[in-house]
């Protein structure tokens, strides 16, 4: 479907989401309870850490969506409360609220319990009582639908047996609210039962997003303006089986112009789960060649089960248009890394460490106020460690240290280090220039512009604004990197080829591992002849510690490191850099530098769409390749005042020539395809008298599509 031709996807929600759990629901505190429950605690966990620190092994990845037992007749618990918390993990994955519809005592003096019903929480039909002579009693509503889904246990002698079940429902699943998450979010009491979800929980979700009516006009009014603005402007929403929108996703032309060159690392930002009173609002985004953040796209997501999450990750990448990214950074979150391994089965996804190193100030707290040392240690040792030996060394080193070998938190978070911990993730790249690169996320942003009383319509034109200084950002920062070289350490021709390559942002990191390479002795391991081979690199200090291994292949001009820092950051490490320089290499190859973070970046990625063939089919397709060819010429055009008055001028004879060109053909419309193939007699296609004026601006490189 094409966004131009005013795209709008209703998607009904008829499934759900297997595994499906509350978004607040921590991972890692799920690893540490299924720790404790295999009795791995205290001395026994301790054992546990300092054996998978000798042996170094991966572990097996997260369970995503693993298969999970189904109620059925015989089924057999060992005590009512057991059946209970069996049928609510049940309604949990299947999306329905329940409760204890019916029980029953036995005869006696004793009254035991004997049997228990847990219903559908739509079980029964509402009955309106009759109110007393002038009491006005305030209206509720109710969510009983009739629905007959039921699960009945009776006791039989030490165990409880499932007696009775019916598991077939009237409504459509996946769409409950839940109470653990409206209570997180201040929409319910603390005394009120999990298992009971009000009638209205969806309601007051959708108040917090769209406001104090939960009408969704003000968005689509909002969706409908900037389509018409922006051609290239894509959204899609999914409804619920009563047509009521439970989310929404939109992104610029911008946003996909962006993707196209800097989507190979994203993240997903849900941090608005830090604020009660901010509005779902989560953002695809990432860093550009700047180290500035840029947006991919943004969606209201009230539903957050699985099943909606995976719509969404669908959604943004068909509206993204290109390959899925290499990597993904999310919160540590089940339902989100159940949905990315469904819709983004190829991409490394990884728990982003800031939450994280947050939450281990809360479950440290104590620890910290004792020892004031220690917080800098720890994040030291999970942002400093350049290899894995010297991070498990130096975490067990704090454990033991600090007494904190007991500590069930970080048992829990040593067991899944390999999510969340960067130097196992080196494989992959994410991006991550240095350790403590942090961009700003959707809360600090709210904090900053919003308040509690914010409108959806107010939020959704500051929120446009705020988008709109970031790219002011960018382009100030593109003009200064071509008007600036950024001042040279040494004499080396090899950092001043990467001075004329990189970003200022980006070679400001390569200057400071180029420095440090000088500090390195490398010698030769394999005794072949030739400057080839494999280097073993240290630091010249004594007991300097970690040695790496660097593989030179000069015929292939490839060079790789055990660090694994340009597979990971883009950026060649200093190891490698101590090798060229030691066999007097003068010039690196292009090899060593990733387009993504070089100063023609954007450029050359429109190249490359050319090259690979854009499709010209819809309206935004022909939107997003002009915006692309306008960017190169603002880029080129605003490096001085003369080239600035040559590039309007240029445009000013464009703009007339399309003019004239679109009166001459009246059956040219905007929002309709434009009918291909001219005969001979007909004037000259005014588009290619346009590119033709582009490539004398652009220069000879620059060819047509």
């Amino acid at each position: 479907m094409s966004a131009g031709a005013g795209f709008l996807r209703l998607m009904m929600e008829g499934g759900k989401g297997d595994g499906d759990d509350l978004m607040d629901n921590d991972y890692v505190e799920r690893i540490l309870m299924e720790a404790n429950a295999h009795g791995r605690g205290g001395d026994d966990a301790m054992a546990y850490l300092e054996a998978a620190a000798m042996a170094a092994k991966p572990l097996d990845p997260m369970p995503v969506s693993a298969p999970q037992p189904e109620p059925f007749v015989g089924m057999e618990f060992d005590s009512d409360e057991a059946a209970k918390n069996f049928y609510n993990d049940y309604a949990r994955r299947l999306g329905f609220p329940f409760r204890v519809g019916r029980s029953r005592r036995s005869k006696g003096v004793l009254e035991t319990l004997i049997m228990k019903r847990f219903v559908c929480s739509k079980e029964g039909v509402y009955r309106k009582k009759p109110s007393g002579d002038g009491v006005r009693k305030r209206e509720r509503i109710s969510m009983r639908e009739g629905c007959r889904a039921f699960m009945e246990v009776i006791r039989d002698k030490e165990r409880w047996v499932v007696s009775k079940l019916e598991m077939a429902h009237t409504h459509v699943l996946g769409t409950c609210s839940r109470a653990g998450y409206l209570r997180a979010r201040g929409f319910t009491g603390p005394a009120e039962k999990p298992t009971i979800v009000a009638s209205d929980a969806s309601t007051l979700l959708r108040q917090t997003a769209f406001g104090d009516g939960g009408d969704a006009q003000d968005l689509l009014d909002y969706f409908r303006r900037r389509q018409a603005q922006n051609p290239g402007f894509f959204y899609a929403l999914q409804v619920d089986n009563r047509s009521c929108v439970t989310n929404a996703f939109w992104a610029d032309s911008r946003s996909r112009a962006a993707y196209a060159v800097f989507g190979d690392a994203v993240s997903l930002d849900t941090s608005y789960k830090k604020n009660k009173y901010m509005p779902p609002l989560v953002t695809f985004s990432g860093v550009n060649h700047h180290l500035q953040p840029v947006l991919f796209g943004c969606a209201l997501l009230i539903d957050e089960t699985e099943f909606s999450l995976a719509w969404l990750f669908h959604t943004w990448l068909e509206a993204m248009g290109g390959p899925p990214p290499r990597s993904l950074t999310t919160d540590q979150n089940r339902a989100v890394a159940a949905a990315a391994a469904r819709a983004l089965p190829a991409t490394r996804h990884r728990f982003c460490k800031w939450p994280i190193l947050s939450r281990t100030k809360q479950k440290l707290a104590h620890a910290y106020a004792a020892h004031p040392a220690l917080r800098a240690e720890f994040e030291a040792c999970v942002l400093g460690a350049e290899t894995v030996r010297a991070f498990e060394s130096s975490w067990l080193d704090i454990l033991h240290r600090y007494d904190l070998t007991k500590n069930s938190w970080l048992q829990a978070l040593f067991s899944i280090r390999q999510r969340w911990v960067p130097l196992y993730l080196r494989d992959t790249f994410f991006g991550e220039l240095t350790p403590a690169q942090k961009l700003e996320t959707v809360n600090d942003l709210y904090k900053r512009h919003f308040n509690a009383k914010t409108s959806l319509r107010v939020l959704l034109a500051q929120f446009d604004l705020a988008m709109a200084a970031r790219h002011d950002r960018e382009a100030a920062a593109d003009l200064d990197t071509a008007r600036r070289r950024p001042p040279l350490k040494t004499a080396s021709p090899i950092e001043k080829q990467a001075a004329e390559v990189y970003t200022a942002a980006v070679f400001a990191h390569f200057q400071s591992e180029f420095v440090e390479s000088l500090g390195y002795t490398a010698y030769k391991i394999n005794k072949d002849g030739g400057s080839g081979g494999k280097y073993s690199v240290a630091r010249d200090e004594e007991g300097s510690g970690d040695s790496f291994v660097v593989t030179l292949e000069l015929g292939r001009r490839t060079a790789s490191c055990s660090c694994g820092k340009f597979e990971f950051a883009g950026v060649v490490c200093r190891h490698i850099l101590a090798v060229l320089l030691m066999v007097d290499v003068r010039e690196l190859p292009e090899e060593c530098f990733l387009t993504r973070w070089t100063r023609n970046a954007k450029v050359a990625a429109a190249v490359m769409g050319r090259a690979a063939g854009i499709a010209e089919d819809s309206v935004a397709a022909r939107y997003d390749d002009l915006c692309r060819e306008a960017v190169r010429v603002a880029e080129k055009g605003a490096a001085s005042g003369e080239l600035h008055r040559l590039v309007r001028a240029a445009l000013d004879r464009a703009m007339a020539e399309i003019t004239a060109a679109a009166r001459r053909d009246a059956t040219i419309n905007i929002n309709e395809e434009v009918a291909a193939g001219h005969d001979e007699a007909e004037p000259p296609d005014p588009q290619r008298k346009v590119t033709n004026l582009l490539g004398q601006l652009l220069g000879s490189t620059w060819s047509p599509m």
